[in-house]
């Protein structure tokens, strides 16, 4: 135990990482939806990460969607043959994630064929990048995003057991063959075009392997959910951090001028898989079994519907828990309400007969309330599967915002409001997550 314990010190000592003054939590996913009415601050929430992390020159972009975006090449770049000679036209989103992989070649993190490899201590100068794609859902997400949504799922983290070194791999986002077929001219142009023109040994890894989402790209799309937007697939909304701005970081109108919270800082992960992690999530749950089994009551509900959840939640479940560490039942129970914020009910959304369950009276939203407002029997029979009892009409700790002077927040249920609002509307034939 404590041989566990040393090694998870180590692992979270970045979390006082030079680049910031303040401790940052990691993100369970480098991809994150703000969504919300228009002026509530998603878009500045961005912009004040970035700059407690770094400077808005150099690790913050900011990209207004176009409604007429379509593929993938609208956001990396495409190959143009004007005059029969191959060029390739590159974007402000291309040159930000070179710049977020100069930051690591900077760094030291060495290059293996397909694999970075780095030590804890590296981690400790390497900043997040933030990447704003403004007002994303103008155009639909799964044409123009389909290549970063693929991919995304292919990054994976391997660490030594005494938690000093790593390894970083990810598919790669630009192939190497876009990168290749050029003259000795049009080469050089776009290695300077790129942003690669003081790192020849970078470039030479791009052109042989292709450029690849870099560990420390954090990609935040802003959404604002009316008549003039594209809706989100599930496809999307399960390789994503949903947060409905307005609950997560609500707009305090009578403390506007004197503010008595702030959002914490946040950061990219250094994991990608929870399997690694047994014994590492918090005091409270450190083997993850209350966790799984609170997972398994929700699913049970979700049984036979399309919004059933898999593999993946579970591992950005676990994923979170590690990110958070708590410490006591309420702690816990507080990583399992944003999840069902973040993953679970923006999965939700249809009319009454869509919603319904089989062989009982009860909708989906009615059912879901009945596992967590009380205890629920195991099914095994060998006690009491956990559920959000203890904070349905209790408050918790914010995770996500923290007082002026960096005191716990506390706060109110969100899953229980939400499931009431879900509900109402649903009473008018039609519901969904989304304000």
């Amino acid at each position: 135990k404590n041989q566990i314990e040393a090694v998870f010190d180590r692992k979270v000592s970045r979390h006082q990482n030079t680049f910031s003054s303040s401790p940052t939590t990691p993100l369970p996913k480098p991809f994150l939806l703000l969504a919300g009415i228009s002026g509530t601050g998603k878009t500045r929430f961005v912009r004040e990460q970035a700059q407690r992390t770094g400077t808005l020159e150099e690790t913050y972009c900011l990209v207004s969607v176009r409604p007429d975006w379509h593929e993938p090449s609208d956001l990396l770049g495409y190959t143009s043959r004007i005059n029969d000679e191959a060029e390739y036209i590159v974007t402000d989103v291309l040159k930000f994630i070179v710049k977020a992989w100069k930051e690591l070649f900077n760094a030291g993190i060495s290059f293996d064929g397909k694999k970075f490899k780095g030590t804890e201590q590296q981690l400790n100068s390497i900043r997040p990048f933030w990447l704003c794609l403004d007002e994303m859902n103008l155009a639909p997400v799964e044409q123009y995003f389909a290549d970063y949504l693929s991919i995304l799922e292919t990054r994976k983290w391997e660490w030594t057991k005494d938690g000093k070194e790593f390894t970083y791999s990810c598919d790669s986002l630009l192939k190497p063959a876009l990168l290749s077929d050029f003259s000795d001219e049009k080469d050089f142009q776009l290695q300077n075009h790129i942003g690669a023109y003081e790192a020849v040994e970078l470039w030479e890894h791009f052109k042989k392997h292709g450029i690849s989402i870099p560990f420390n790209l954090i990609v935040a799309g802003t959404v604002n959910m009316d008549e003039t937007t594209h809706g989100f697939s599930r496809k999307v909304i399960d390789r994503a951090l949903s947060f409905d701005f307005g609950e997560f970081f609500p707009n305090d109108f009578d403390a506007y001028f004197e503010p008595e919270t702030k959002t914490k800082t946040f950061s990219y992960s250094i994991h990608s898989e929870a399997r690694g992690l047994k014994g590492q999530f918090g005091t409270a749950d450190p083997d993850g079994q209350q966790t799984i089994q609170f997972l398994k009551a929700i699913n049970e509900v979700l049984e036979d519907t399309p919004f059933q959840l898999a593999y993946r939640a579970l591992n950005e479940l676990l994923l979170s828990s590690f990110s958070q560490q708590p410490t006591d039942e309420i702690e816990l129970q507080a990583v399992w309400d944003d999840f069902l914020m973040q993953k679970v009910l923006p999965r939700i959304e249809g009319d009454l007969d869509k919603l319904s369950k089989v062989n009982t009276e009860k909708n989906i939203l009615e059912a879901l309330q009945d596992v967590l407002k009380r205890k629920q029997e195991d099914a095994s029979g060998e006690g009491l599967v956990p559920s959000l009892w203890r904070i349905w009409d209790k408050e918790r700790p914010d995770l996500h915002r923290e007082t002026m002077d960096g005191e716990t927040q506390r706060i109110t249920c969100r899953s229980k409001a939400k499931l009431a609002w879900m509900s109402n509307k649903l009473e008018n034939g039609f519901t969904s997550f989304w304000p």
